[in-house]
């Protein structure tokens, strides 16, 4: 069996396998947001001391149901006795579903007003059983179903964002490849006019796909690595995106080479010789981006290293391997109906007619009027900095579109305390209980505040849940609490969403006002995870972003043998994500009208277009260096912008169109990077390296490659 035959094989087994993989990514990818904050933080350190105080994990849902009146704007009714009987008996009919802990839930508690009652319902998360998501379809299908006359009802809490979440997910095996494939078959489809071609290259991308797929669930099982459903959704497109990205440039060598050579195997070993340096080192800079992310705190942001890291090492390898197999089985045919024809005698010689030939024509006669411009214009697009809000968004705001938590949410804030079935934990000594309780008692946004207590633990006190007796104002002598290990923990409601950035800052009020009681009093809750969450999301922007500036630097200088390209390309790459990411900024706010961004968003998108930008620049400039070797750098550039024109627009036009796919998930987080990725790399397609790189590189002329002996070369 022939070498061609045998990885063609090989890499049919490994689309096999991932194929089937695919079906277990849901199994082994999680949502909660707790388990991605870091060991250090202080939220984690109470989730963990939490386990004492209560028998099970349950994830609370709360259920409300209120006048319909309040919902329509009017004036809220109380709710009167046969709508409060039958609330009673819907009670039961929930708690007697499968995976609810009845034991747990709470009575139904009434509102100030009369309008609205909540029930608070853990939901038991056990090996085996349903997930929370099912349980609170369950839920809600029971609330459809037995409707009360003249209320409305939702399902809200930590269990109803969690499955309104896990819904917003639920495209991303389907509809999420579809739209990508079929975005860049399309391209394809315009760009070659050949109806074989774009199956070779969407196959060759599949197929690595498919293969990190098998790698990535085979080392979650393992818990070597632990998955997200945001990073499942990037590992697709990001694999989709540079497998295809990589197969256009080899591509481009290989058709050149079909029309110097008559064996197909030797204008493949002569495609491969010229591509492989560009393909490896581009995705080499990816892949070292990537992995960067590991020194990151937060564990969604270091677990996205690897698992990319892993998708780009099999792109490469199917770039590489499986393509040009693919592309010598089928030789010139691959091309129909535009079979490429033998080259002219004088190879040198380029078209003088063409887009590229204009653009080469127009930076040779003008650079630094092309240059200056050019910078100009990001310049200008980058002002929209100013307007990036970036420092974190309500949790409630995650998911595009209809949420019946959120309403829940409204809802529950309209009649009750915003911050009600999802408080926040003090855990702090036995000696320090009054005065933690005087001190939450008396921070501004806190409603209440209970204790979980022995006494109530017993039956023998009034009770908002299982285990928990509210206090009365400070100075009230607190009940006999539980104790474990000689600390005590109290529930704060807040008076505001939980989620909320006014929350946010309640809690870090209450920390610094019980760090005067003592720093060993910790913090925790839903709203602490959150605020720890955007605090290390914001360290790790502020650390992973200059490492990656260094590593993409030494990785150029090694590559070009210089000093002065590196930093041409690099700080032209700095400034295209700049505009890029000021234009997002104002379509964000006045186009979108989003609530905010996540503070892991600019990092994202500079990991990526960075990364992914500066390929385009290195498929450029080797191809320029290539050129300057034998005519000149000036010519060389100029020879080198025509020459991979073509291909680096249709690669940026894929790479763009599979990161626009993103888009079709309703999550706030991956609209975002879809249109900051997208548009930056058509402005990096389009602008960078089309006029900005080349003409500042024709100005500088031969200095750019300095120090090597290119830059004491003929001009």
């Amino acid at each position: 069996m022939t070498i061609p035959a045998t990885l063609i094989l090989v890499w049919l087994a490994l689309f096999g396998a991932g194929g089937a993989a695919f079906g277990s990514l849901s199994d082994v990818s999680t949502n909660d947001q707790a388990q991605f904050l870091p060991s250090s933080a202080e939220a984690t350190e109470v989730t963990e001391l939490q386990e004492g105080f209560r028998d099970s994990d349950a994830v609370p849902a709360i259920v409300v149901i209120a006048d319909a009146d309040a919902d329509a704007g009017a004036g809220a009714d109380e709710l009167d006795a046969s709508q409060l009987d039958a609330i009673d008996a819907l009670r039961e009919e929930l708690v007697a579903i499968d995976g609810v802990d009845a034991d747990g839930a709470s009575p139904v508690v009434m509102s100030e007003d009369g309008a609205a009652a909540q029930i608070v319902i853990p939901i038991e998360q056990v090996d085996g059983g349903a997930e929370p998501a099912e349980v609170v379809a369950e839920l809600r299908a029971v609330l459809d179903e037995h409707a009360i006359d003249g209320t409305v009802a939702a399902v809200t809490g930590p269990a109803g964002f969690t499955a309104d979440l896990a819904a917003a997910f639920s495209g991303i095996d389907g509809l999420l490849l579809i739209v990508a494939l079929a975005a860049v078959f399309l391209i394809l489809i315009v760009v070659y006019r050949s109806p074989l071609l774009p199956i070779i290259v969407l196959f060759s991308s599949l197929t690595a796909l498919c293969a990190s797929v098998f790698t990535v669930v085979a080392l979650a099982r393992a818990d070597v690595l632990l998955l997200s459903g945001q990073t499942q959704g990037i590992l697709f497109i990001l694999v989709i995106g540079a497998a295809t990205d990589y197969a256009l440039l080899y591509i481009s060598r290989y058709r050149e080479t079909l029309t110097r050579h008559e064996r197909k195997w030797d204008a493949t070993w002569a495609a491969l010789k010229t591509s492989w340096e560009p393909i490896v080192a581009s995705g080499g800079t990816v892949i070292v981006g990537l992995l960067i992310l590991l020194a990151s705190e937060l564990t969604s942001n270091k677990i996205l290293g690897p698992v990319a890291a892993i998708g780009i090492v099999f792109a490469l390898l199917a770039s590489l391997t499986l393509l040009p197999a693919l592309l010598l089985w089928a030789g010139k045919a691959a091309f129909w109906p535009r079979r490429p024809a033998a080259a002219a005698s004088d190879q040198d010689e380029l078209p003088e007619r063409g887009i590229w030939a204009g653009v080469g024509r127009l930076v040779a006669k003008r650079p630094r009027t092309v240059w200056v411009v050019s910078a100009l214009a990001l310049g200008a697009m980058s002002l929209g900095l100013v307007q990036l809000d970036a420092d974190g968004v309500a949790s409630s705001e995650f998911v595009l579109g209809e949420s019946q938590a959120r309403d829940g949410q409204m809802l529950l804030g309209e009649h009750f305390p915003a911050g009600s079935g999802t408080p926040a934990v003090v855990i702090g000594p036995q000696g320090d209980l009054q005065q933690i309780a005087d001190v939450a008692l008396d921070t501004a946004g806190v409603d209440s505040v209970a204790v979980v207590s022995a006494e109530s633990r017993a039956g023998t006190a009034p009770v908002t849940s299982d285990g928990i007796q509210p206090l009365g104002p400070p100075g009230t002598p607190v009940p006999d609490p539980t104790v474990v290990d000689g600390e005590v923990a109290l529930q704060v409601t807040l008076a505001d969403p939980a989620d909320s950035l006014e929350a946010e800052a309640t809690v870090e009020q209450l920390r610094e006002r019980l760090d005067g009681v003592g720093t060993d009093v910790l913090v925790g809750g839903p709203t602490a995870v959150a605020l720890d969450t955007n605090a290390a999301a914001i360290a790790d922007r502020t650390l992973v972003i200059p490492l990656v500036l260094v590593a993409i630097l030494v990785i150029l200088m090694l590559l070009l043998r210089s000093i002065v390209a590196p930093l041409l390309l690099v700080g032209s790459v700095v400034l295209s994500f700049a505009a890029a990411l000021g234009v997002s900024a104002l379509v964000f706010e006045h186009v979108f009208h989003f609530a905010g961004a996540d503070p892991s968003v600019p990092l994202f998108g500079f990991v990526f277009l960075v990364a992914l930008g500066v390929d385009y620049n290195i498929f450029l400039m080797t191809r320029v260096r290539e050129e300057s070797l034998r005519f000149g750098t000036r010519v060389g550039i100029v020879r080198g912008l025509r020459l991979t024109g073509g291909v680096i627009t249709s690669a940026g036009l894929v790479l763009a169109a599979t990161f626009a796919a993103l888009g079709v998930l309703p999550i706030l987080f991956l609209a975002q990077i879809s249109f900051i990725v997208a548009f930056g790399v058509l402005l990096d397609t389009f602008l960078v390296r089309t006029l900005l790189v080349p003409a500042l590189a024709y100005d500088i002329g031969r200095a750019i490659w300095w120090p090597s002996r290119l830059s004491r070369g003929e001009e």
